[in-house]
């Protein structure tokens, strides 16, 4: 075995259990940095990959985009980091630099070429992970290690609206789909300042939404509970993957208002055209985030006290970890120590 030898869990083939793979990366490229992986969360989309949902996936897939760990060689390019450092891994692992969205700040959006963490690239369901020195982002000592992984990509997944849309405390904001994604995005809204409305299929979860930060709960798929609604939000966070009323959902934004996507439903999305043109409606939609945002992210995250709520297994039990994530029962996201 020699110091370019990764040991990983991977999926040989489209929803094939994990197994034990060791693979030679090859030399460390001047312009990446080598991490030695603590802990890394488990996601949806992790699952959605190594189940070739999207068509993209390349076998054999070493996924985990939520990566934890300690810097262990640096290529001769990369800045401003060192040895040893703890520092985070999200969803993106290289971007080409010299694109307009990149030289504009917006490398999560590049378009020469850029590789995502788990995609024809070897993830952090492994011992060590490599990637471009710009998506190599420090962790503020205030964080804890353990939790701090989902924030890589849950987290900014639901920060950068906020961010784009410019969310004030003034402002009401609904989130659809309270998992991994939304209980972060409820932390951070609480944070912020803003008035909270979750929308659960779950309301058995009330008591605890609320304790997170959670002003009002309302049922996702009561239309008269929707009803109710009209007018109020400035912006609605979508987590979920799933087809919804949208119509009802329009209905309850207020002018100017806007319902922002982040999880994938597969099925188009049915609007009347004057929904959104008579209150100057809109909806959109967006990746994770850039390097910038991520910084942004943890600090804040730091400052604020705010952590995911998880539930740890150790790495050598990921298809367990994974089946607890099917089960829908984790609370709230799954993170996996590395135990090599």
């Amino acid at each position: 075995m020699t110091d370019n030898t990764i040991r990983a869990y991977a999926a040989m083939q489209a929803g094939a259990a994990l197994q034990p793979y060791q693979f030679d990366a090859g030399e460390l490229q001047p312009h990446q940095v080598e991490v030695k992986v603590e802990y890394c969360g488990l996601c949806h989309s992790d699952v959605s990959v190594i189940n070739n949902e999207w068509n993209s996936s390349v076998y054999p897939v070493v996924a985990g985009h939520e990566i934890i760990g300690t810097i262990r060689r640096l290529g001769s390019e990369a800045k401003g980091l060192k040895l040893g450092q703890r520092v985070g891994i999200g969803w993106t692992a290289e971007s080409c630099q010299h694109c307009d969205p990149c030289v504009s700040g917006q490398q999560v959006l590049c378009t020469g070429g850029s590789t995502a963490t788990i995609v024809g690239h070897a993830g952090g369901f492994a011992d060590k992970v490599r990637a471009g020195w710009q998506w190599i982002i420090p962790l503020p000592e205030e964080l804890d290690p353990e939790s701090a992984g989902p924030l890589l990509c849950g987290g900014i997944t639901v920060f950068d609206p906020i961010l784009k849309h410019q969310i004030q405390a003034i402002h009401h904001v609904g989130v659809i789909g309270i998992g991994g994604l939304g209980h972060i995005a409820i932390k951070l809204l609480k944070a912020w300042g803003c008035e909270i409305t979750a929308f659960t299929s779950n309301l058995d979860k009330t008591k605890e939404l609320k304790a997170m930060g959670a002003d009002h709960v309302v049922n996702s798929r009561d239309v008269d509970a929707l009803k109710t609604q009209r007018g109020k939000f400035d912006l609605i966070l979508s987590t979920v993957n799933v087809p919804l009323n949208w119509p009802a959902y329009i209905s309850t934004l207020a002018p100017n208002g806007t319902i922002h996507l982040l999880g994938l439903p597969l099925e188009p999305i049915k609007l009347n055209a004057g929904s959104l043109i008579g209150g100057a409606k809109s909806i959109t939609g967006s990746p994770t985030g850039s390097p910038a945002a991520l910084r942004q992210l943890l600090k804040f995250a730091a400052r604020k006290n705010i952590a995911p709520q998880i539930e740890l297994y150790p790495m050598s039990q990921l298809n367990e970890a994974i089946e607890r994530l099917h089960s829908g029962q984790a609370r709230y996201r799954v993170v996996l120590k590395a135990d090599f």
